[in-house]
């Protein structure tokens, strides 16, 4: 999986780059200056990923655990509900134009991952038998089915990727009014989840906390309406680690684990250039 994300990206990224080259430059109004703002959805997914647990009375990993996205079902609410704006998995970017074909912005990447329930894998580690009667042995490479009573564990409120990134827009067609953009870029980040986890019926963490970072690139095109408003669709792929993940409200009790995953995104935004006419 690694290896096809990196050759889409490489190849989205060479066909822009291919376009933008055979375009005249805007002459109509620079870039330079402008801020924008947007708000969109996505969709995610994830690479199978091994996770380690450790605390006082456990040290395990899990191995190949599969997860998916959780995005909500499309409709007015809550897509379209103020006060619930932020149950979705979402997108939100501010940027600015600081030359005529580059912006710098900061975003949120709010995704959601969800361990797949009832699941088999491999563990390999100890958990003791006085932190878990049922559970408590010695594994070696073992065979698991991961059970309601054994690990709920989601990313849900949620895998929040805080990015800056650097992007280049060209234009690739206009007419009258409407204008055909090509951006990509690449960023890096932190992950700031509220995990959702329960073991072996233990309370579970439920706290906003930095648990690692995040790379990532995009590709994305971009129509543009009067100069002002814009729809953007956008492929995003990168890599995420989180060494620090929090499980339950003992400090001692970690999680850790790294993947890859892809977005597919469409967000609406506006821009304006503050630099206009001086």
């Amino acid at each position: 999986m690694k290896t096809t994300i990196t050759i889409f990206v490489l190849v989205l990224l060479f066909i822009s780059q291919g376009f933008a080259q055979d375009q005249a430059p805007n002459k109509k109004e620079s870039r330079k200056g402008t801020m924008y703002i947007y708000w969109g959805w996505n969709r995610g997914w994830f690479s199978d990923s091994d996770v380690s647990f450790k605390g006082d009375d456990y040290d395990f990993t899990l191995y190949d655990l599969v997860a998916k996205d959780r995005q909500s079902e499309f409709g007015w609410d809550p897509y379209f509900m103020i006060k619930k704006l932020t149950i979705p998995q979402y997108n939100l970017r501010l940027g600015y134009f600081f030359h005529e074909n580059y912006s710098i912005s900061f975003g949120v990447d709010h995704m959601k991952y969800v361990m797949v329930q009832n699941q088999t894998v491999k563990i390999s580690g100890t958990i003791d038998t006085s932190y878990s009667p049922k559970y408590g042995d010695s594994y070696d490479n073992e065979d698991l089915l991961v059970a309601n009573d054994f690990l709920l564990f989601e990313h849900t409120d949620g895998l929040n990727y805080l990015n800056i990134e650097v992007r280049r827009y060209d234009e690739l067609y206009s007419i009258g009014k409407v204008s055909l953009n090509v951006t990509e870029g690449i960023g890096a980040g932190m992950l700031m989840p509220k995990t959702n986890a329960t073991f072996i019926g233990h309370e579970r963490n439920d706290e906003f906390h930095v648990a690692g970072f995040g790379i990532g690139a995009v590709v994305g095109l971009n129509l543009t309406f009067y100069k002002y408003f814009f729809i953007q669709s956008e492929f995003k792929a990168g890599y995420i680690n989180m060494p620090n993940i929090r499980t339950t409200p003992n400090p001692a009790d970690i999680a850790s684990q790294d993947f890859w995953y892809t977005q597919l995104n469409v967000v609406f935004g506006v821009k304006y250039n503050f630099t206009a006419g001086k």
